[in-house]
């Protein structure tokens, strides 16, 4: 009689724990990366491409903002800053990775 309760309480495994639940879990840990990299890493790796060609393609007149909510006019850049006209006869010097998008592009 006691030998027949054990054999019911052992189950399809035969005893092992956990015996099917190893190929589930790898699989539930593969889809959990496979859902991160196409909801967040993705999207963020294609948004930079595109800052990064915004960036690549500025030239002088262009409206822009910068990152800090800053509006001017492009009046000089090179490699790494950009001299901007916020106001009449004031102009600052932005690091160009810092501008954040560009409003209107000039027609030169």
């Amino acid at each position: 009689m006691v030998e027949k309760f054990v054999f019911l309480m052992a189950g399809p495994n035969g005893g092992k724990p956990g015996a099917g639940m190893d190929m589930t879990f790898f699989f539930l840990i593969i889809l959990t990366f496979a859902i991160l990299y196409f909801v967040l890493m993705r999207p963020q790796q294609k948004e930079q491409q595109r800052h990064a060609q915004m960036l690549k393609n500025l030239k002088k007149g262009d409206d822009v903002v910068t990152a800090g909510g800053i509006y001017g006019k492009i009046m000089d850049l090179d490699e790494q800053t950009v001299d901007l006209k916020i106001a009449e006869g004031t102009k600052v010097k932005v690091d160009r990775s810092r501008i954040g998008r560009v409003i209107t592009e000039s027609k030169q």
